[in-house]
């Protein structure tokens, strides 16, 4: 027999776990997670800022923007977020 009222569901206590845009260097074969962040220019105006970094932090994006495409320094092998 089923147990009736009072039994929590089976996905209960699972926490969504969102996974980073993540771009790998064709020059060093490193992984790279798309950021975002709000930053207050000096004239008082916000702007939203995207970079690369190595390790997944606060602000990692789970996609890319729309309207922007990811290209590689030729000479550094860092990951550039372009709009185009």
């Amino acid at each position: 027999m089923l147990p009736a009222v009072g039994t929590p569901p089976l996905c209960e206590g699972i926490k969504e776990q969102l996974v980073a845009y993540s771009v790998v260097s064709k020059k060093s074969g490193t992984n790279y997670y798309l950021h975002t962040r709000e930053v207050t220019l000096r004239g008082g105006r916000q702007q939203r800022i995207y970079y690369f970094a190595k390790k997944e932090g606060d602000g990692a994006l789970d996609a890319l923007p729309d309207g922007y495409v990811v290209s590689e320094n030729p000479r550094t092998g860092l990951p550039l977020l372009k709009k185009g």
